[in-house]
Order: C-alpha cells, then structure tokens, then sequence
C-alpha cells in the first residue's frame, strides 16, 4: 500500500510513534525515524530493514535541527510523501494557577509549534510528491475539557486549527492534512497521567479528574497503539487521498 514512499515520523522512539513507524514500514514505506532520545534506534531495530529506515537525531523545538533531519530524509530516499506529526509531551498535571509560564511554553513548543516548524521545512517536498500527505497526532484533548491539563489541551485544541489551515494551503498542490485524536492510549504515559490526577486529591483546592466508564460509549475504553498506527497508514496511503482537513477521533466514544 506505501510502496516506493517516504515517510518522516517525529517521536518514533517509543510509544505511538514507534508503532506508527512500525505499521509504514510493515505497509512497504521508507521511514525516517525522528526523534530526540536513542530509542529510535530500537525502533530501527524492530523493523530490521536499514535499506529502508533512516534513524535522525531531531529536536522539534529546534527548526535548524528539524531542516537538517528533513533534507537528511529526502537525501536518502529521494523525497518525501508524508509527514507524521507525533512529537508530544504531556505537560504538567496542575490546576491552571499552579501552572508556571515556561511550562506553558515549552509544551506548546513542543506539541504545536514543534509540528509547524515540520510543515515548514517539509512542505516543498511533500508538494513534490503525487500522494503528499500530513498526519498531525492530537488527542481527544483537542475536542473536550481536560481538567489540570490546560497547555496540554490547548496544544492540542490548537493543532485542529493549524490542521484546518494547512489543508487549504497545501490543498491546491494534492496535499492531504488530517489530525488523529486518540483518546487514552494504553502505556506508560496514561498511566503516570492517572497517577497524577489522583495525588492532587491532597492538595488544597484541587479537584482530580479520573478517566472511568461513564465518560466513553465503548466499556473498554483503552485504545491500543495499533489502532492509531493504522489510522495513520490509511491516511498516508491511496484510499486517503480524498480525506483532508478532517479530526478523526479513535477514542471509543470519548468525544460523542
């Protein structure tokens, strides 16, 4: 289905980045693996192919790094067909004024700002593609209250916007861009956010939010990293060619 495509996937070292870059290569892809800590190389490792995988050290907060990485990718391969925004972090889990100002900022950089500035320096060549596409990772955050989240939701909330525009500015050159908001994903990263939630019960004036049956259609709500992995692989391949400046919620009816 990917076959003689090229495909850069920030945050491809562990959790749904690992997955995502997993299911492109199993689909034929070449993936260029992007990310800060060396867990790409393991990525690399379970996909066992280095005719086909890139492994590239990349800072999102950092256009100089992100440039590099993507003109590594297109040197490589020979150019670009689809872009995987799914660098993250999670922020702090406060109230809103307990927040710090340079935890705002830095999530934004990081889950916003982070994906534009890979729109930026990747876009010349997904336009040169004749299956170009963007696939933003965003969250069920970005269409409901998250409570003690708030950079972390508005990130996310302002990734639908940045998805919206780009599918317009891309549109006239063939270019798809969609967000996939997944709603808790099973790992580690939905288990520290629970834990979290559950300690500010001792501090003054703070409510924890839990995540339980009652907020989701489906009783088992988890979602499993595959399941967003081939979300993004339909997407990127043929069948998705129609689809742009859509939100596509995976969250077992988090969002209904």
């Amino acid at each position: 289905m990917l076959e003689n495509t090229t495909a850069f996937v920030t945050g491809a070292s562990q959790g749904i980045g690992r997955e995502i870059a997993v299911t492109l290569a199993d689909y034929g892809a070449n993936v260029a693996l992007a990310a800060r800590s060396d867990g790409i190389h393991e990525t690399a490792e379970i996909i066992d192919d280095e005719d086909r995988t890139l492994t590239v050290e990349t800072d999102v907060t950092d256009e100089d790094s992100v440039e590099a990485a993507i003109e590594a990718t297109v040197e490589e391969f020979g150019g670009l067909d689809c872009l995987v925004n799914n660098a993250g972090i999670a922020g702090p889990v406060q109230p809103y004024d307990r927040i710090e100002e340079t935890d705002w900022e830095y999530v934004l950089d990081v889950n916003l700002i982070g994906a534009w500035r890979c729109v930026k320096h990747a876009g010349a060549h997904l336009r040169e593609s004749d299956q170009g596409s963007v696939v933003n990772i965003g969250s069920i955050g970005g269409k409901r209250p998250y409570p003690n989240r708030t950079p972390y939701a508005a990130s996310k909330m302002g990734m639908v916007g940045l998805t919206r525009t780009l599918a317009y500015e891309l549109g006239r050159d063939d270019v798809t861009v969609n967000c996939v908001q997944p709603g808790p994903v099973a790992g580690d990263r939905i288990d520290e956010a629970i834990e979290k939630q559950a300690a500010m019960a001792e501090l003054e004036n703070a409510e924890p939010a839990s995540i339980g049956d009652d907020d989701f259609a489906l009783p088992e709500f988890m979602i499993p990293p595959a399941d967003v992995a081939e979300q993004v692989a339909y997407l990127a391949g043929p069948y998705g060619r129609k689809i742009t400046g859509q939100e596509i919620a995976i969250d077992s009816g988090g969002t209904y």
